[in-house]
C-alpha cells in the first residue's frame, strides 16, 4: 500500500469530506478521489461510501491499522532528521494539562541546563506523546490516573521512551457543599448514581478511565472539551458533576475524597525520544532529579526508566 494513499484516506475519514481533504493536503478533489480508487483498487474493496461521506466495514478496520502506521512513518522521519540537527539551545515541550503543576519546575530546569528558548505546549495526553514520537515537541510530561502497578497507556512506539516523575492521590472532586464532600473515602459503588464531567481533552475520556482503572461505567452528564482546566474546575465548583483529579489540581473551593477500593494514583512520567543527548538528555534527566527536591505541589516518586516497545 501506497502511504501518500493511506494519509490521503486517513484525512478523508477525519474530514469526512473529499473536498476538505483537498483543501488540507493541497490537492485537487479530483487527485484526492483518483486516491481513494487507487487504494480500494489495491485492497479490492469499498473502503468510503460517497454520498454521504461515510467508512464501510473495511474501511473502518483499515483505519485502525493505517493511522499507527502513519504516526510511526512520522516518528521515524522525525528521529533520523533528530540525528542529523546541529544541537540547540531551543526547546519545545509538551505538558498534559494535569500535569500543569510541574510547568515551573521545568521552566526552571530548563533554565539551568542552558535552554534559552522554551516553548511550552499544552496538548491532550495523547496528544502530548505523539507530538514527541514525530518531534513536533523535544520533550513531554503526561499525567493521567492509573492503577499504582500499571504503567500509563501510550502510542507504542519503539522511539519512545517513558520515565517516570511523580505519583499524586487521585482524588474524586466535589464541591464543598456535596453530600460526600465530609466523608474519609468513597467507594465505586457510592457514585453509580452520581453525574460526571466528560473532558477528554483535558484529563482523558471516562470511558478509558473506567477501562484501564476498573471503574464501572460513569453517567456523563457534561462533555467539556479543551485542555482548560478552569473551565472544568468552575463547572464542578457549580455542582454540575464530579471528575477524577490528581491532588495538586484540588483547590480551596473543591474537596478531593479518596476513593475506597481502587488504589488509584495520578501518574506522571517524562516522555522523550531514545538516545537524545544534549539539552534534551540534560532536561530530562534534572525534571527527574527535580521531584526530590520537595518541590511545592509535585509529590516525588521513584525515578526508573521505562521503554515503549
Amino acid at each position: 500500500m501506497d502511504t501518500r494513499l493511506l494519509r490521503t484516506f486517513c484525512t478523508i475519514a477525519r474530514l469526512r469530506s473529499f473536498s476538505a481533504a483537498a483543501r488540507e493536503l493541497g490537492y485537487t478533489q479530483s487527485a484526492v478521489s483518483q486516491h481513494v480508487v487507487a487504494l480500494e483498487s489495491d485492497l479490492g474493496t469499498t473502503l468510503l461510501g460517497r454520498r454521504p461521506v461515510v467508512l464501510t466495514e473495511a474501511g473502518e478496520r483499515l483505519l485502525e491499522h493505517a493511522a499507527p502506521i502513519l504516526m510511526r512513518l512520522d516518528a521515524a522521519r522525525a528521529d533520523v532528521a533528530r540525528v542529523a540537527a546541529q544541537p540547540t539551545s531551543r526547546l519545545a515541550v509538551g505538558i498534559a494539562p494535569a500535569a500543569s503543576a510541574v510547568a515551573p519546575v521545568v521552566a526552571r530546569q530548563a533554565r539551568r541546563v542552558g535552554v534559552r528558548d522554551l516553548t511550552l505546549r499544552v496538548l491532550p495526553p495523547v496528544a502530548v506523546a505523539e507530538a514527541v514520537a514525530v518531534g513536533d515537541v523535544d520533550v513531554g510530561v503526561v499525567a493521567a490516573p492509573a492503577v499504582r502497578t500499571d504503567p500509563l497507556s501510550l502510542p507504542a512506539v519503539s522511539s519512545l521512551r517513558a520515565t517516570p516523575l511523580t505519583e499524586s492521590p487521585a482524588l474524586v472532586a466535589v464541591p464543598r457543599d456535596h453530600p460526600i464532600a465530609g466523608r474519609p473515602g468513597v467507594s465505586p459503588p457510592d457514585l453509580a448514581d452520581a453525574r460526571w464531567i466528560d473532558a477528554p481533552e483535558a484529563l482523558g475520556s471516562l470511558d478509558e478511565l473506567c477501562a484501564t482503572t476498573g471503574l464501572p461505567p460513569l453517567r456523563v452528564a457534561v462533555r467539556c472539551t479543551g485542555v482548560d482546566l478552569d473551565t472544568l474546575r468552575r463547572l464542578l465548583v457549580a455542582g454540575e458533576g464530579l471528575a477524577l483529579l490528581p491532588a495538586e489540581a484540588i483547590t480551596p473551593d473543591l474537596v478531593g475524597v479518596p476513593l475506597v477500593g481502587l488504589d488509584l494514583v495520578y501518574r506522571s512520567e517524562v516522555l522523550h525520544r531514545r538516545e537524545e543527548d544534549g539539552v534534551v538528555a540534560a532536561l530530562v534527566a534534572a525534571l527527574v532529579a527535580a521531584p526530590a527536591t520537595g518541590s511545592p505541589g509535585v509529590p516525588s516518586a521513584p525515578p526508573g526508566p521505562r521503554r515503549r516497545t
